[in-house]
């Protein structure tokens, strides 16, 4: 069975770092395109950021572009986001998910399993 579990929400005030994890199991994720999304209360779920199998292709939301980084241990069966500078409006459940394309997708639409999210709060 796939999974994906997304860990190291929490809350932090503006200008704090944080590093988000999401651990895959039941499949490797090696050879497939993983993507971070959010999804803020009230508001539709927007692209984050994506990575392709090797990490030699990475796509970004322009408005995050230089504050956030996305990688991924095939090694490990896991896919990272390293958030600095937060804002409050970066405040949302944030997802991982794959998708089963060659190069890195925007779109939801594109990817075909969804983890559970964890919880991002950036206090003013």
């Amino acid at each position: 069975q796939v999974q994906l579990v997304e860990s190291g929400g929490g809350l932090v005030q503006a200008g704090d770092s944080l590093r988000l994890s999401c651990a895959a199991s039941g499949y490797t994720i090696s050879g497939y395109v993983m993507g971070w999304f959010r999804q803020a209360p009230g508001q539709e779920r927007e692209f984050v950021a994506a990575i392709n199998w090797n990490g030699d292709r990475t796509a970004y939301a322009n408005s995050l572009k230089g504050r956030f980084i996305i990688s991924r241990e095939n090694a490990k069966n896991m896919v990272a986001l390293q958030m600095n500078t937060l804002k409050p409006e970066d405040t949302a459940i944030y997802y991982c998910a794959v998708a089963y394309v060659q190069s890195p997708p925007p779109e939801a639409d594109e990817y075909t399993f969804w983890g559970r999210g964890t919880q991002v709060t950036v206090s003013s």
